[in-house]
């Protein structure tokens, strides 16, 4: 077994969650050797329910200013095997796009051959890495994702597809038809971080995930630089659950349609979805003219939204417009959207 494979697993206040990835991490068929946990910040007692469980025998610091990082040692539940553990206490949470940041730049420095990246919510099915190792030897692939398939088993079509150039907003990947899943292989060009796996030499050549995102789009970010020079494949038979956490969303009725709205206290989330998408579309856009139109015809929509629906209607339509600009200019001030919406 030549190629070593790291997992690295980015995890906030999700402990039991995480729990079930870790165990399904150490049942692979294919073992992995290695181990980041990042763990942002977590304030739901993460470490003290690892070393409950044996994953870790020595609790971080308290009050850290730094990420703090001790290697621990565990086995594969398949053949015994040691694998390694990397616990990383973050000191402040980074989000998802700052933790991966760290696990993909520390697994790299370890000299790990892959990186295989997940969230807490994910758990691979045991035979999830034997059915992307099959494709290790191929030169040209940068990537391999598997299946994510939702607790009902049915495909969760948005985590793999193609990305579209010309119409880039809101939305800039295109999900793969269900045929696409009943092939061997397919070539993709974006696939979240539910799962993908990352050869080192393509980490060499473009670096590391985009830690200033915060959260939302920081996989399709590094797609698209991983594309640029090499394949990444979808083996659709390689697969991995996700299970998605609750939703925050306020039910509300409009001319007797559904409609789903964030409560205000969830809603400084929104903000890095937007700027992130906004940012990426004129980056990468081929026609601005038709960019931009879709940008203002999508922020409209919000605002007759929040006019319509919402509270706190003038706080929220300044937020957004924010967010919007932000993407614009390129300014990434993670800490801007509660300052925004919670201080006076």
């Amino acid at each position: 077994m030549s190629d070593k494979v790291c997992a690295v697993v980015v995890t906030y206040n999700r402990k039991n969650l995480l729990l079930e990835c870790l165990k399904a991490l150490r049942k692979q068929t294919r073992p992995i050797q290695g181990l980041y946990l990042i763990d942002n910040a977590s304030t739901d007692g993460t470490p003290e329910l690892l070393l409950e469980k044996g994953y870790i025998t020595e609790l971080p610091p308290q009050n850290i200013e730094e990420p703090w990082e001790k290697e621990f040692i565990i086995q594969n539940l398949t053949d015994g095997e040691e694998i390694k553990l990397y616990y990383v206490r973050m000191h402040e949470n980074t989000g998802g796009a700052g933790g991966f940041y760290e696990g993909v730049k520390r697994g790299y420095e370890k000299g790990y051959d892959w990186l295989w990246l997940m969230d807490d919510d994910a758990e691979p099915k045991e035979d999830a890495l034997e059915s992307l190792s099959i494709y290790f030897k191929n030169s040209n692939i940068v990537g391999l994702a598997g299946s994510v398939l939702l607790p009902n088993r049915t495909i969760a079509i948005y985590h793999r597809g193609k990305i579209n150039f010309k119409k880039v907003f809101p939305l800039i990947q295109i999900p793969l038809q269900l045929q696409e899943y009943q092939k061997q292989t397919v070539e993709i060009d974006m696939a979240s971080f539910v799962g993908l796996l990352v050869r080192r030499n393509a980490i060499e050549k473009i670096g590391f995930p985009k830690k200033d995102f915060y959260i939302h789009h920081d996989d399709i970010e590094y797609c698209i630089r991983l594309r640029s020079i090499g394949k990444i494949l979808l083996v659709p038979k390689s697969i991995i659950f996700h299970k998605k956490a609750s939703k925050t969303e306020v039910e509300k009725f409009f001319l007797g349609r559904r409609k789903l709205r964030k409560n205000f206290s969830e809603y400084w989330l929104t903000y890095y979805g937007i700027r992130n998408l906004v940012w990426l579309g004129k980056r990468y856009s081929k026609s601005k003219t038709l960019f931009y139109y879709q940008m203002f015809k999508f922020l409209l929509r919000q605002i007759l939204g929040i006019i319509l629906l919402d509270d706190n209607k003038l706080k929220r339509i300044k937020f957004i417009i924010n967010a919007y600009i932000d993407g614009l200019q390129g300014k990434f001030d993670n800490k801007k959207p509660k300052r925004l919406l919670y201080e006076k």
